[in-house]
């Protein structure tokens, strides 16, 4: 066996457990892998592997859901503060992965099922938002592809997913095993016992939810408030089980009469990096006849812009770091490439 590879002497070995002749019978968890399991009692035995049966086992490989940053099994969430846009994206993430289609930078390859938890947006409302992102997409959703649970449709209160009795009446909804993507729109309203948010065992039963789901293939998408220092709200407990951690904040120039309107950054990237992970802001626009579209810029390219509107509105570079909460060696980079792109004059360079 001395010129076996590791993976053929895994298969040999997986070959021999599974047809009991090692004295060790391998578990039914091997053949089925991604099985849906409900609860798991604490006396449920622990499965240790072999490395060369781990080795050789038909795992499927990681696919793209929404390219780069939602894949199969991954775990994911987006905050922000209050009317920052939260909503908007994840309903915009939602109908790109079940049609297929884009959203900001982002692409989801083909059509897959997701089930969309709405914790507090009155129906009239929600409706108005997804007839706006059906009427402008370039793809439709197949029929079933995109399920939704939301409060005013219910007979009662929404279910509570701190509680087992809650994750139970979610999963209890017939959930299809190809459904690839589960949104928790949000937190705050979808998560209400289980202690106070800033102690961790706050999260320990929604994360085993997560966790189970993700154990039969699907990937979930928590939607969440940022805290009043920038992070997400609660325990940082929450992120250690995160591929994704993305937040959206408005520009420190922002203004109501822009609407939505954001920048998009990482705060933790497991799997991309590079371009993919660069910050960048987003505006939503309307047309007269109430077509949507999205308009994507860099912070950096913002940034300069505005550097340069403020300037030529007579501001001096320390009243233009302060109003755009930037530092002003920021802002002296940022005039001098105006200068050498002739965007601004030498002459009326503010000293």
């Amino acid at each position: 066996m001395g010129d076996l590879s590791s993976v053929e002497r895994g298969q040999r070995a997986l070959d021999t457990m599974a047809a009991g002749k090692s004295g060790y019978r391998l578990p039914a968890t091997y053949s089925q892998p991604y099985r849906e399991t409900g609860g798991v009692p604490s006396s449920y035995p622990l499965v240790v592997t072999d490395l060369h049966a781990f080795l050789a086992e038909p795992i499927p490989p990681r696919e793209p859901i929404l390219a780069p940053i939602i894949l199969s099994q991954s775990l994911s969430m987006i905050h922000a503060w209050r009317g920052v846009g939260k909503t908007h994206v994840a309903l915009g993430i939602a109908y790109a992965v079940a049609s297929g289609g884009d959203f900001l930078r982002w692409n989801a390859p083909i059509p897959r099922k997701v089930l969309y938890l709405d914790g507090e947006m009155p129906s009239p409302a929600l409706q108005m938002r997804l007839a706006n992102i059906v009427r402008t997409a370039a793809n439709e959703a197949p029929p079933g592809y995109f399920r939704l649970v939301t409060p005013d449709q219910q007979h009662g209160a929404m279910p509570d997913l701190a509680t087992r009795d809650g994750q139970d009446v979610v999963d209890a909804q017939k959930i299809e095993p190809d459904t690839s993507l589960l949104i928790v729109d949000n937190l705050s309203a979808l998560v209400r016992r289980g202690g106070r948010e800033n102690d961790a065992e706050s999260w320990l039963s929604v994360a085993e939810w997560a966790l189970r789901h993700r154990a039969s293939g699907r990937s979930v998408l928590f939607i969440h408030h940022s805290g009043k220092n920038g992070a997400q709200r609660g325990t940082s407990k929450k992120e250690d089980l995160l591929d994704i951690v993305l937040t959206l904040k408005q520009p420190a120039d922002y203004s109501a009469a822009d609407g939505a309107m954001f920048e998009v950054y990482f705060e933790k990237a497991r799997g991309i990096s590079g371009i993919d992970t660069e910050p960048f802001e987003a505006r939503l626009s309307t047309d007269a006849g109430g077509a949507q579209s999205w308009a994507i810029k860099t912070v950096e390219n913002t940034t300069y812009s505005r550097v340069i509107e403020l300037h030529e509105l007579g501001l001096k570079p320390g009243d233009i770091a302060l109003e755009l909460d930037i530092h002003k060696s920021s802002v002296s980079r940022s005039l001098k490439r105006a200068e050498a792109e002739g965007h601004i004059g030498k002459r009326n360079r503010a000293l």
